[in-house]
């Protein structure tokens, strides 16, 4: 064999070891880094569903909880909060909750499985500001009639009544959403999970 014919082989060689060693470096490189895009353990806990036990809330109290970085309202309203609530549907942009975010297994007037437990997104519809509880306020005076307590957002004014239904004249535009959310029992609400039907 000639040299020229020796230094073709051996380039031949080299190219294939190099390309190979090239390949096995590009996998140990493209490995991690794709592994990289899935969740952290800790990002999926953050989303997972949270178990909720209702049985020490008091009748017209409201509880925070937090679910995927967000607040759950969970709030357990009195036979005469449930009684007022029809008192509330003239001055309600959508008191039927037809443009409202919530799952099709509630009630659309209550927002509830359980017209006793209300439970919550607690973000504005607006911008997403946290509104306060107010379930005490008497009765205020509003256009066209009285609002007699729920949810006020400070950020803008917007008012909400103890089902989560916006008030006409306010900046957000729907209903407080209510999440996913299923009962394992009387007193525990699993929140992330949808009732099955």
């Amino acid at each position: 064999m000639s040299d020229d014919g020796a230094n073709l082989v051996r380039r031949r060689v080299l190219t294939a070891v190099t390309s190979a060693v090239g390949a096995v470096g590009a996998v140990g490189v493209a490995v991690p880094f794709v592994g990289s895009w899935n969740p952290s353990e800790r990002a999926k806990a953050a989303g997972a569903p949270v178990e909720i036990n209702i049985s020490r809330i008091e009748p017209g109290q409201m509880v925070t909880f937090e679910w995927r970085g967000k607040p759950i309202y969970v709030v357990r309203r009195t036979q005469k909060v449930l009684d007022d609530l029809a008192k509330m549907e003239p001055l309600l942009r959508d008191p039927s909750s037809e443009k409202s975010v919530q799952p099709d297994y509630v009630d659309p007037k209550f927002r509830s499985q359980k017209d006793e437990f209300l439970v919550l997104l607690g973000l504005c519809t607006h911008l997403g500001c946290a509104p306060g509880y107010q379930p005490k306020v008497g009765s205020v005076q509003i256009s066209g009639g009285e609002w007699l307590g729920g949810f006020f957002c400070k950020c803008h004014g917007s008012k909400f009544d103890l089902a989560g239904r916006v008030l006409q004249g306010v900046p957000a535009p729907i209903n407080l959403e209510v999440p996913p959310h299923k009962y394992l029992s009387d007193s525990v609400i699993l929140v992330g999970v949808d009732q099955e039907a």
